[in-house]
């Protein structure tokens, strides 16, 4: 059984950074053949990994720290004005938790919205074994948010159950949703989950500063970031 003691990491060469131009990133990585379980995958995520398929992994830039781990503490969680309207905007959709699987509806809302919202990113062009690799395999204790109007399955957010919380993976929705923030939606309502659920936080990725898709997640408050292996709260006023 692998532990935080006999873990190997590997670092990726260095690469054109997804998020920021004209810099390059660096990747470290969990060697792939350990076995790693729900405690140390909580572990990890606590020490800013994060889970894409069946591969943990987290910035290691040698120049750059701009990838900044964040994570909210529900329990002290008050929504604004704004993530208000977007609960008041909602409140006709249903949502229920199921575990994370592959089918034929799932993947043609996936594949949607790769199409309308990032043909010009390296996700595009959609694939039934992009699907399964990014967000089915290698699944510990992995779920499902269905978010409905009615019968119609417009929302589709993958989260991770941890020892100490929930992490938000990816969301994707109907893009004809646009004007209803389903995005914000979807983290207010594993917000809700985690408090149900007694989880103290939701891990929310990385946060970049000059990232401009990113500038949500601090409107989440109170939130707090890891640096040098620390979690702190961020100021965000």
């Amino acid at each position: 059984m692998s532990n935080l003691r006999t873990l190997v990491f590997f670092a990726t060469p260095a690469h054109d950074c997804s998020y920021l131009p004209d810099r390059e990133a660096t990747t470290m990585f969990v060697d792939p053949r350990a076995h790693v379980d729900k405690r140390l995958y909580s572990q990890l995520t606590a020490l800013g990994f994060r889970r894409s398929g069946s591969h943990y992994y987290r910035p290691h830039c040698e120049n750059c720290n701009a990838c900044v781990p964040v994570r909210l503490k529900v329990d002290q969680f008050q929504p604004d004005r704004s993530q208000r309207r977007v609960m008041a905007k909602n409140a006709d959709l249903t949502c229920r938790m199921v575990k994370a699987t592959f089918s034929e509806q799932y993947y043609s809302l996936y594949a949607h919205y790769i199409e309308q919202r990032h043909a010009d990113g390296d996700m595009y062009p959609p694939t039934r074994e992009q699907f399964m690799s990014f967000l089915v395999e290698g699944a510990t204790d992995s779920w499902f948010v269905e978010i409905r109007d009615g019968e119609n399955l417009v929302g589709l957010a993958a989260v991770d159950m941890l020892d100490e919380g929930l992490s938000a993976i990816y969301t994707v929705f109907d893009p004809a949703y646009e004007r209803r923030s389903l995005g914000t939606f979807a983290v207010l309502w594993q917000i809700e989950e985690a408090k149900r659920l007694g989880l103290p936080h939701l891990y929310l990725g990385y946060w970049i500063e000059e990232c401009r898709k990113m500038n949500y997640k601090t409107r989440f408050r109170p939130i707090e970031a890891l640096r040098d292996g620390q979690w702190y709260t961020m100021d965000t006023n």
